[in-house]
């Protein structure tokens, strides 16, 4: 029993090994494949320590102590408003959700991005087309404006990453895609009791 175990055990890892080595030779071709154009440079394939982490091959064991010291690292790094006032202007915040451009290689420098924040949430309960991947954040509002809960949702939008390491979210803040006011604004878009997020189907 104990040779079928060790047996068993060989092929697996050498199964894991055989993984890593194809997803390193599809990382060589793609980086061979890609060219720099415009905003969208090169650094762009660079993983940092937790997309590799989270990028593992499936069935690869992890280290649980290494992606609990990750976590605790982006919940270390994010940065609060410096002002200490969360909430912004809902309004902007909308055109800010709503809109999808910005680091594109197509996508003009000059101009403010956006979050695209669409692309996997409901919003405003009259929305009509909507991404799925992320839950539904029609009437978030309704968790009220504790200090708490305006730290979380700051965090969240800063570095999602902080609560959930491998989540598919944007790092808004960690990786400058948003600029403090605009979260700011997003913030009021999804907490302002007046906002088209929070209120009642029609």
């Amino acid at each position: 029993m104990k040779a079928l175990t060790v047996g068993v055990t060989t092929i697996v890892m050498a199964s894991l090994a055989a993984r890593t080595m194809a997803a390193d030779e599809i990382g060589a071709v793609l980086q061979n494949s890609f060219v720099a154009k415009n905003q969208a440079t090169m650094d762009r394939l660079e993983r940092d320590a937790v997309q590799t982490a989270c990028s593992a091959p499936r069935g690869m064991p992890l280290d649980n102590d290494m992606l609990a010291t990750l976590r605790a690292e982006r919940l270390d790094a994010v940065v609060l408003p410096a002002d200490g006032q969360y909430l912004g202007d809902w309004q902007r915040g909308a055109e800010v959700a709503g809109n999808g451009r910005g680091l594109q290689s197509s996508d003009d420098p000059t101009q403010p991005n956006g979050g695209n924040c669409y692309a996997c949430h409901q919003l405003a309960p009259s929305e009509v087309a909507y991404g799925t991947l992320g839950p539904s954040l029609t009437g978030y509002g309704a968790r009220g404006q504790s200090e708490a809960m305006l730290q979380y949702t700051w965090t969240k939008l800063w570095d999602t990453h902080a609560y959930n390491l491998c989540s598919h979210m944007p790092r808004f803040g960690a990786q400058g895609i948003l600029t403090e006011q605009q979260l700011k604004d997003v913030m009021a878009y999804l907490l302002d009791p007046a906002s088209p997020v929070n209120q009642a189907t029609e």
